[in-house]
């Protein structure tokens, strides 16, 4: 008999539905609408209900975000007992996953990265569009994988984008005693269906990073034009170094640009060279004003 545990999300809007073992192995599914559903005989039959929005599967869960129509308290327990009956009655969750008779096999290899305390381990598929950074175990909520990273006594901090981990870590140890430890972990925990990061937990981070970028509509011209070159010119650059760069602020009376500096950037012994010869004079050129001055909030 399947069992379905009731969990609630950072998001209200979202209920997830567990399971004890992994239900799809190696994927993440997305579905906006019935016809989006097509290989999920379990998720169309959830868009039966009006309110359901968005279904999510990965890993052992089922995610549901609803529309506004209905309050969780009054449908949630309905939702897991008919997920319940579905499965019981030998309904399909995924059903192209019944031709996957291997794991998918994937390579990771590290790279170095300008600051010696951290190692860029590169994944051969993508992992997420959206940079994250975790700086303790107790922020990992997002991330199963960072939160399993963490029990490695030596790990200080973890950032994750796109298809590579970037682990920075404490001088008890040498990267020499650890690569390969670490490298072989991150194989086996993804091949294995374990969960890099926990699609309904980013939705709710994604909500408010569009309000931020609804407040970034307001600011002064020059800080938009420091956002448009932080993005489209050093972003791509410190992403290949395994870091991240933000916008945090500008100051238009002291002329002072404050980042934040993620990843192997942060804490990184070249980050102020990087800063003052890098991203100080390519703001004084592209803006023409000499009186520029960068500064990291983190440095």
């Amino acid at each position: 008999m399947t069992k379905v545990t009731i969990k609630e999300t950072q998001n209200p809007t979202i209920i997830k539905f567990e399971f004890e073992d992994f239900i799809t192995q190696n994927e993440s599914y997305e579905f906006k609408n019935i016809d989006d559903a097509k290989v999920s005989p379990l998720a169309q039959k959830l868009f039966h209900l009006a309110f359901v929005k968005t279904v999510y599967i990965s890993g052992n869960f089922i995610a549901i975000e609803k529309y506004s129509i209905v309050e969780w308290d009054d449908v949630k327990d309905a939702v897991a007992e008919q997920i319940d009956t579905f499965l019981n009655n030998g309904g399909i969750i995924i059903a192209v996953e019944e031709n996957k008779t291997k794991k998918q096999a994937i390579t990771v290899y590290g790279e170095t990265t300008p600051n010696p305390a951290a190692l860029k381990f590169v994944v051969s598929r993508m992992l997420t569009k959206k940079a994250i950074e975790f700086k303790n175990i107790d922020q990992t909520a997002p991330s199963p994988l960072a939160r399993e990273l963490f029990k490695f006594s030596y790990v200080k901090e973890v950032f994750i984008d796109e298809n590579y981990i970037s682990v920075t870590k404490y001088e008890v140890n040498n990267w020499e005693e650890i690569t390969l430890e670490i490298r072989s972990f991150i194989k086996q925990y993804i091949e294995n269906g374990g969960i890099v990061l926990d699609e309904t937990v980013i939705v709710a981070k994604e909500n408010q990073e569009e309000n931020k970028n609804e407040n970034s509509d307001k600011l002064d011209v020059t800080s938009q034009q420091i956002i448009n070159i932080l993005e489209e010119y050093v972003k791509p650059a410190v992403a290949a170094d395994g870091g991240n760069i933000i916008f945090d602020s500008y100051n238009e009376q002291e002329k002072i640009v404050k980042v934040i500096l993620q990843g192997a950037c942060s804490g990184c012994p070249s980050s102020t060279f990087t800063l003052k010869s890098g991203i100080e004079n390519m703001l004084k050129s592209m803006l023409n004003d000499d009186k520029i001055q960068v500064e990291a909030v983190n440095a």
